[in-house]
């Protein structure tokens, strides 16, 4: 009998060689006998290819727009040697592709025709992580009424476990709601780059456009700055910031959940 961790190991080695094309099937699939080989090989190449469809499947769930952005055909290729550089790391298939915008930042057949491409996936991936984050009641704006206006400058905000920012050259909010049906293909301005804010404060997920300064000014909060600090970050990519508008905004949207002053 053989000992719990070898079982274990077994095991591993089997799960690594499901998404792993170029591994060999492991030794304990295949029997000595020749005939018996060639047919445990084939059932295993067999569950094999499913698995990886299976994958295939997940990704394409998760990433609706970039698929819809290319095609399905060409979506399931790029999906499969996706695959092949990154194997899974978790069960979980919600949690795979968490770097699939990194991979099609340096895919050839996708750097030049749709550029934009590894920041829709940031997005989605994004939004999906949401869905999943744990629920919390957001705060109402009317909370930092409390806070002495000479203390303002010191507070430090909580994000929503669901708050997620992305970054983009590329008006990525506007090619991610116009490839889904919440905007008309026409509010679609190539020449505009757009920051993301994913955030779910209820029970949907919201994608909502930052306005100039806005990622910035978020950032710093999410990071732990000050809101003095981040009010600087902000000013510092556009001379219009106006911290009470996009705190509004924030503050609207569920971004937040806790504040802290300093004693």
């Amino acid at each position: 009998m053989r000992s719990l961790s070898t079982l274990v190991k077994s095991q591993q080695v089997f799960a690594e060689a499901l998404i792993t094309p170029d591994l060999e099937a492991p030794r304990d699939v295949v029997r000595p006998a020749k005939i018996a080989q060639q047919k445990q090989l084939k059932r295993f190449n067999i569950y094999r290819n499913n698995v990886i469809a299976t994958v295939i499947d997940a990704l394409s769930d998760t990433f609706p727009v970039v698929r819809a952005q290319v095609g399905d055909e060409f979506f399931a290729a790029t999906a499969r040697a996706f695959l092949d550089k990154c194997p899974m790391q978790s069960p979980l298939l919600f949690r795979y592709g968490e770097t699939f915008g990194e991979f099609l930042d340096e895919f050839p057949p996708v750097q030049n025709s749709v550029p934009y491409l590894g920041d829709i996936a940031r997005l989605e991936y994004a939004r999906l992580q949401a869905y999943h984050a744990a629920d919390a009641t957001p705060l109402d704006i009317s909370a930092l009424g409390a806070v002495p206006e000479e203390a303002l400058a010191s507070v430090t905000l909580e994000a929503h476990p669901s708050v997620a920012l992305v970054r983009s050259r590329f008006p990525i909010v506007s090619i991610w709601g116009a490839s889904s049906g919440h905007l008309d293909h026409t509010d679609v301005n190539m020449m505009h780059g757009e920051d993301a804010l994913i955030v779910r404060p209820k029970f949907s997920v919201d994608t909502v456009a930052l306005p100039e300064g806005g990622a910035a000014f978020l950032s710093t909060l999410i990071s732990g700055g000050t809101l003095g600090e981040a009010a600087e970050a902000g000013a510092t990519e556009t001379e219009d910031f106006d911290l009470s508008a996009h705190l509004a905004g924030l503050f609207s949207a569920g971004a937040f959940v806790q504040i802290f002053t300093t004693p």
